[in-house]
């Protein structure tokens, strides 16, 4: 009895025990396998990082060139491309469409610029028939070359014919045909000039006509009307203010109420006869200018100038003063500028001393 009640309870435990490992089991081996799943997902994700962190090393450690030679391959794929395409597709021949093109500077280029002008007069004077007639006052012949980006050389040969200009100081009156004989060919201008230095600075070495006022720059063939000022023609001549020296040019960086402002500066030789007597001294001319835009179709532009130098009478160098102040306002319609404009201009100008002697006294 007792044989039996020991198997009994043996039987008890043993089936207790199987199904408590029967409930147990299923959570187990579900706890395990989720355990087992997130550690090969941070096994994954160390990984990950790892390679992550060798990129980012490599990419730092190279330089540019291994992009450029990726961009390189790049084009190259494509190109190859492109001409497979071109040859499956019956392009045409290359070698007619080829074009070589040299670096070096062109011969062509280094020859000047040359061009002729003319002025002629025309006058009528019926008081006196013999000056009827018609006659140049001027052949010139312009050679401008560049010589390099920054410089460049102009040389101008005139020749002139005495006559045309208004003459407020002279007696009498010209007659014309016995100027045709001219003065000959002569340098009117002569110069090389250097442009867009640092700074807005410009310079210039030779004989040229000065920045005196915004006309005496201009030769007679380019002015706008038959003669120069009478200012003009009575303190400097009929001809422009052309001396040997040296020029400085600045224009200003800065505007301001849509103003363009520049500067002037020249030391040249005193070879004018009428403002100098060509004295052949030292001369000192300044001149400021500036330029605003009013409107679309209006400009505004206002200049100052003077020069200083010795006569050749004078005792005393650097006791000749001349000073000028000049005005023009213009209106040219935007895209008809070429057709019409009305433009008006005027001057004063002031000696400080005229030596007696030189056809007028003050």
């Amino acid at each position: 009895m007792s044989i039996s009640a020991t198997r009994i309870d043996r039987h008890r435990w043993a089936v207790l025990v199987s199904t408590i490992l029967i409930l147990a089991s299923p959570g187990g081996l579900v706890a395990q396998e989720r355990i087992d799943s997130l550690q090969v997902e941070l096994a994954r994700l160390a990984a990950l990082v790892d390679s992550l962190t060798q990129e980012v090393a490599r990419l730092r450690t190279s330089g540019p060139e291994e992009e450029a030679d990726d961009a390189l391959t790049r084009l190259r794929a494509a190109a190859q491309a492109a001409a497979a395409l071109g040859e499956n597709t019956g392009a045409v021949d290359q070698a007619t469409e080829q074009e070589f093109v040299g670096r070096q500077r062109s011969l062509q280029a280094l020859n000047p610029e040359i061009s002729v002008n003319s002025d002629v007069f025309g006058h009528i004077n019926a008081d006196d028939t013999s000056e009827d007639n018609f006659f140049a006052r001027e052949f010139e012949i312009s050679i401008v070359s560049n010589l390099d980006p920054f410089s460049r050389a102009k040389v101008f040969i005139s020749r002139h014919n005495e006559g045309g200009e208004l003459l407020p100081f002279e007696e009498g009156s010209h007659d014309h045909r016995e100027q045709e004989g001219g003065l000959g060919f002569g340098v009117e201008e002569g110069y090389v000039e250097w442009v867009g230095l640092p700074g807005g600075v410009g310079v210039k070495l030779g004989k040229f006509f000065q920045q005196f006022g915004q006309l005496n720059r201009w030769h007679p063939h380019a002015l706008p009307f038959q003669t120069r000022s009478l200012p003009h023609l009575s303190f400097i001549g009929p001809e422009s203010l052309a001396q040997t020296g040296a020029s400085v040019h600045w224009l200003a960086p800065f505007g301001g109420v849509s103003g363009t402002y520049e500067a002037t500066l020249e030391v040249t030789r005193s070879e004018n006869e009428m403002l100098f007597g060509e004295s052949n001294g030292l001369s000192v001319l300044g001149h400021i200018n500036g330029f605003w835009n009013l409107s679309s179709s209006t400009d505004l532009d206002l200049g100052f100038s003077w020069i200083n130098g010795t006569f050749a009478a004078d005792a005393r160098s650097l006791d000749r003063n001349l000073y000028g102040a000049e005005a023009a306002i213009t209106w040219r319609p935007p895209g008809r500028s070429r057709y019409q404009g009305v433009s008006l201009r005027g001057g004063i100008m002031a000696v400080d001393l005229v030596a007696s002697g030189g056809g007028h006294e003050e």
